[in-house]
């Protein structure tokens, strides 16, 4: 294809009609570009039109389609053609970057995309000259291509935070190091300069901060592999500039680049070879001072959020949710200072602690934010080690916690008055949480009947946080098993009820998980006598959230008292149930099926005739068009399928295929995909593998439409954990030969673009677990890995397994994939309303019959090298790296196995 107007022109209007909604116009479009890309000059063209088009639609598709281009062929696979030619891949590195950074910014990003996998295939052997081009843009001035340099490099450096340390690796980032420290210093010195020059410019100073944000992230990339001798020189300027930064007047300053900047010196500050840095004692008052008193205090903007939406502040207080704080931050700096220099920071503070408090004493009206402060301090200053279970566990001596509770926390426990001082109140009660570990018996023993008081006041702030407090108190457990809460049953239950019937209780989110909580959890089973009197008031009243929360926990309680009970819950449920399922009460839905769920999953395995006569209406397409539906229903279909999938798939022929179908249709959307592989994984589980035979490869076909169409980073999370699932019940060799049935070689194609590549990237020890023992069985008990033209990806596989056991989880998600994550946003939604104590116990479909899957590859490698010796020793030794291979051999002899 030569570069002449014509083919731009012909080339042109087929980009058009890849746009067209119609698949008769579009389809054909995308067969031709596929069957003309190969032909030498076809990328150059793209550019060409992404460059000079007049059409903007144009140039982005033409980005777009470049990008996929180059995603799709770039790399060279052995004894497979070249797909990019010898000249054309010359043209494409010479014109690139320059082509990227005078693009607008909608195809700046597709061709910086492009430059980065480019740059993982060529980088640095054969292209030599990129971080040198792009480094000389750094003098530009122009922060539309400063920005897109930063932008490219981050995307290239960002893999040095997931790989195996090694002599290539940490060669290539002394090369990237000798190039781009010091342009990377001065441009950040140069940038926080404009910041100050530009500090009343609000649209300079968005575009200046988001270079701070990049370049944080380029430092951070660069020096995840611990390597201080190369950035050492340097520190102290980066040190310099951001305490520069964070000691001016940074109210108008953006809240994260604060925060970001502050979590910068307290991860500095822990590191041994730089705690010079902070030696001398005019630094560490000067930080003290200038960066975290200030940025300690109860902001303006935290108080708005405090007044205009209680409940959110007090859940991202209470979770620990509040981490892009300043407050925050400050809080992390002050830990990380104390741990090499505890006793100047501790005598630094204290003189500030009780200034703060001498100003509140003087007029408390206006001076509460000084106490709010120096309580933020003393917590920081004395924490050194805390679990969930019982607070801090690990105080600073120097640090009189016992006085300061007598002296300011247990007037603010007393006072009547709330409304005068709510953030004291609540700072009162997590200072008793807190250090619940620390405090003297006799001191919890004052602070419990106030906490119990305050369940019962109309104050969110105050019900909210004495709840959460008691729930921590009486979970803990003294000298022979023994609590807190014996002495207070009465008060207690009194006063729980009470909480319960407070206006707006059932709609505050905290308060329905807390409460439940403490009136069944901390009674356990001496409350099963009261059961019989409470379900009544409970089933009468099950349409309120509230309701519905204790319920599920009495459920749990009396059930595992006396199992047989469940026949008494499901008499008096079902009913209601009933009735709501009649009427199509729709907010109430969701609560129904998160109750039959638990009662269901009681049962031993077997599924009662009532349930069964549900299961038809359960697929019907209606249910599941609404959105709060889904996550209980797709529960509520795994506890059938574990409980009695063979009479499932024994009752009636019409079963299998409506289960399937509500996983085709939820494997279709972004947003529910991962809930169709939760109903996908129970149906390869549990389901008679004959009585799916016929559907599992019409299975695999959809999921390979999906990922051809949409392919996401959680959805790909979750096809892993299938196929490996898979594998694990099926077999390698029933795996190998359904993927190649569907297309020849496919086998070989998802484990190099899918598995090695991707694997890092699944999260959750159960999850990691099933593809851990997945991948051992594809490794050694698949012979086409071993005897074909797959043989060169063993090594490769291997090596990501041993990445799976050993390196940080890959978290990073592409800049384009803006959808919702599994269990995104936790807590209260209208849409669906995960109940306190219905939650579902993780499931291991593995179970016990492994139990450390890095002793299990030792041991099917030991058995795979017996069958064939000589054969594994070789393929380590020859390439696999030399990390990964001492992590092998650590398994080996945790095993006791040698292989031949």
């Amino acid at each position: 294809m030569e570069l002449n107007d014509g083919h731009l022109q012909t080339l042109t209007e087929f980009l058009r009609k890849t746009l067209d909604p119609d698949p008769a116009v579009r389809r054909p479009a995308e067969k031709f570009l596929e069957s003309v890309e190969g032909n030498q000059n076809y990328s150059l063209l793209l550019l060409t039109l992404l460059e000079k088009s007049q059409d903007t639609v144009i140039r982005v598709c033409a980005a777009v389609t470049f990008k996929n281009y180059i995603k799709r062929n770039w790399r060279i696979v052995e004894d497979e053609p070249n797909k990019v030619s010898d000249p054309d891949r010359t043209a494409i590195k010479a014109n690139i970057v320059n082509l990227m950074l005078s693009s607008p910014e909608q195809i700046q990003k597709q061709l910086s995309d492009a430059i980065s996998i480019i740059g993982r295939e060529d980088f640095p052997q054969k292209w030599p000259d990129l971080l040198t081009e792009m480094v000389t843009r750094f003098r530009s001035g122009d922060f539309h291509i400063i920005n897109g340099v930063l932008r490219t490099a981050h995307s290239l450096f960002k893999r040095y935070r997931h790989e195996f340390k090694s002599n290539e690796l940490w060669s290539e980032i002394k090369l990237v190091l000798d190039t781009f420290a010091l342009p990377l210093t001065e441009l950040f010195k140069a940038t926080i300069e404009l910041c100050q020059t530009h500090a009343t410019d609000v649209n300079a100073l968005k575009v200046l901060f988001s270079s701070l944000t990049l370049i944080s992230k380029l430092f951070y990339s660069l020096n995840f592999q611990d390597l201080p001798e190369f950035f050492e020189d340097n520190m102290e300027t980066w040190m310099t500039n951001f305490h520069g930064l964070l000691t001016l007047d940074n109210k108008h300053l953006q809240t994260n680049l604060v925060s970001n900047a502050i979590q910068f010196l307290a991860s500095v500050c822990e590191r041994p070879h730089y705690k010079h840095l902070f030696e001398d004692q005019n630094t560490l008052t000067s930080i003290c001072e200038k960066v975290i008193v200030p940025n300690m205090e109860f902001r303006s903007a935290d108080e708005e959020a405090f007044e205009d939406n209680s409940e959110e502040y007090i859940r991202r207080d209470l979770e620990g949710s509040d981490i892009d704080t300043r407050r925050r931050a400050a809080c992390d700096l002050v830990r990380g200072l104390c741990k090499f220099f505890e006793g100047p920071v501790t005598a630094i503070f204290s003189g500030y602690v009780n200034s703060m408090l001498g100003e509140y004493a003087k007029n408390p009206g206006e001076n509460w934010k000084h106490k709010d402060a120096a309580i933020y301090l003393v917590t920081s200053l004395a924490s050194k080690a805390q679990t969930q279970k019982h607070g801090i566990t690990q105080a600073n001596e120097l640090v009189n916690l016992n006085e300061f509770f007598v002296n300011h926390i247990l007037s603010d426990l007393k006072s009547p008055n709330v409304n005068e001082f709510p953030v004291l109140k609540a700072d009162a009660i997590k200072y008793v949480m807190i250090f619940r570990s620390q405090l003297p018996k006799e001191q919890l023993l004052q602070a419990v009947p106030l906490l119990i008081s305050h369940l019962q006041a109309q104050s969110t702030v105050e019900h909210t946080y004495a709840a959460h407090a008691l729930e921590r108190l009486f979970t803990m457990r003294g000298p022979n098993n023994t609590t807190l809460w014996p002495p207070f049953t009465e008060q207690l239950l009194n006063n729980l009820f009470k909480a319960l019937a407070l206006p707006g209780s059932a709609e505050n989110e905290y308060i329905m998980k807390v409460n439940p909580t403490l009136l069944f959890s901390l009674l356990q089973e001496s409350i099963v006598p009261y059961i019989p009197t409470l379900i009544g008031q409970l089933t009468h009243k099950l349409l309120l959230v509230r309701d519905s929360c204790s319920l599920c926990l009495s459920v749990r309680i009396t059930c595992k008292a006396n199992p047989t009970t469940v026949s008494s819950f499901e008499e008096a449920l079902f009913p209601v149930f009933t009735e709501i399922l009649q009427n199509d009460v729709q907010e109430f839905l969701p609560y129904v099926f998160q109750v039959m769920s638990l009662l269901l999953e009681i049962h031993s395995n077997s599924i009662p005739s009532s349930y069964m006569a549900l299961f038809p209406h359960l697929l019907q397409p209606v249910l599941w068009e609404r959105t709060g539906n889904i996550p209980p229903l797709v529960r509520l279909l795994q506890a059938y399928l574990e409980k009695g999938g063979a009479s499932i798939a024994g009752s009636a022929a019409d079963k299998i295929p409506g289960l399937l179908g509500v996983f085709q249709k939820l494997i279709a959307s972004k947003a529910n995909d991962h809930q169709g592989f939760y109903l996908l994984n129970s149906i390869i589980e549990h389901m008679p593998t004959e009585s799916i035979l016929q559907y599992r490869k019409q299975i695999f076909i959809l999921l390979f439409q999906r990922l051809q169409s949409s392919k996401t980073t959680k959805f790909i999370k979750s096809f892993l954990v299938f196929i490996n699932l898979y594998c694990v019940k099926y077999g390698a060799i029933a795996l190998q030969e359904i993927f190649d049935s569907i297309q020849p070689k496919m086998f070989g194609m998802v484990l190099e673009k899918i598995i090695i590549p991707e694997v890092q990237k699944v999260s959750g020890p159960v999850e990691k677990k099933i593809c851990a023992v997945g991948i051992t069985k594809v490794l050694t008990e698949c012979p086409a890995l071993m005897d074909t033209e797959y043989t060169k990806l063993w090594t490769p596989l291997l090596q990501a397994l041993i990445g799976l056991f050993e390196l940080p989880e890959d978290d990073s998600i592409p800049d384009d994939e803006h959808f919702i994550d599994i269990e995104d946003t936790p807590g209260y939604q209208t849409a669906f309303s995960q109940l306190a104590f219905a939650g579902k116990k993780e499931h291991d479909p593995i179970g016990d019959s492994v139990g450390n899957p890095k002793i299990l590859l030792a041991q099917s490698l030991y058995k795979l090298s017996t069958a064939c010796p000589g054969r594994v020793p070789s393929m380590l030794s020859t390439s696999l790296n030399a990390d990964a291979l001492q992590f092998l051999q650590g398994y080996l002899q945790a095993a006791t196995v040698q292989l031949v």
